[in-house]
């Protein structure tokens, strides 16, 4: 099963040519490489090297990019993660793949790793219609009780929405309401944290996009609902007036 992280290039984290830093996306691979080396171990693990990685092609500012993460050979106390990068171009729709490479993780004061998950733990699959897109929660993003912000939980689920409402428009998007936030469950500092969504209903020019929070602590593969929410995203033109999704 791979896991998925998805973000969006802004111009904090490009270079003078417009285009992703080599070094941030590196940085999402690495991520996206231990995430899904820590669910498939359920052990501790570091990254001990990679492969050679080619840089293909280019992100730009504007674009998504997904990191995609695989594991692709298990040893006694080590794995290897398989890594891709795309862009994609939401208004257009175009993709391109970026960078592909293999990161080596080790599990730490492991003797033998677990090459599953262990039973009776829900992992939901790909072969539905909502977009998932992983992340970790490091400490920058707790308060003093050492569970993620709630801010920082309606950034990841606002951008889920803007992600989910463009590529089924291919237009420019904004956000023009929300509906009720429930939280229900905290997210704790290094949990994995998943955001699912999908279009709800779609009118003239808008959107309603649903939008879950899960967290999964990736030692046990304990997975908790921890919020759902709706955001209304509307279609605008480049004065910004609601512009017709047909």
């Amino acid at each position: 099963m791979s896991i998925r992280l998805i973000d969006m290039v802004f111009p904090g984290d490009a270079n003078h040519h417009g285009t992703l830093f080599g070094g941030v996306g590196l940085a999402h691979l690495d991520k996206v490489a231990f995430l899904a080396a820590s669910r498939h171990a359920r052990r501790t693990v570091v990254t001990a090297g990679c492969e050679r990685i080619d840089f293909a092609a280019p992100a730009r500012i504007g674009e998504m990019v997904e990191a995609v993460g695989r594991v692709v050979r298990t040893g006694r106390t080590s794995l290897g993660v398989e890594v891709e990068l795309h862009a994609e171009a939401l208004l257009s729709g175009e993709r391109r793949l970026c960078t592909r490479g293999l990161f080596n993780m080790v599990a730490l004061g492991a003797d033998q790793l677990t090459l599953s998950p262990p039973p009776g733990i829900d992992i939901p699959t790909e072969a539905d219609d909502w977009l998932r897109a992983a992340d970790m929660v490091f400490p920058g993003t707790t308060n003093h009780y050492g569970t993620l912000f709630g801010g920082d939980a309606l950034k990841l689920m606002g951008k889920a929405a803007f992600v989910a409402a463009t590529r089924r428009a291919r237009k420019v998007v904004v956000m023009a309401a929300t509906h009720r936030i429930d939280f229900s469950t905290p997210i704790r500092e290094g949990d994995m944290v998943e955001t699912a969504s999908r279009v709800k209903t779609t009118g003239r020019s808008s959107l309603t996009i649903e939008v879950q929070l899960w967290a999964e602590d990736l030692l046990n593969g304990r997975r908790s609902h921890s919020a759902t929410a709706e955001f209304v995203m509307v279609a605008v033109d480049q004065s910004g007036r609601p512009e017709p999704l047909g």
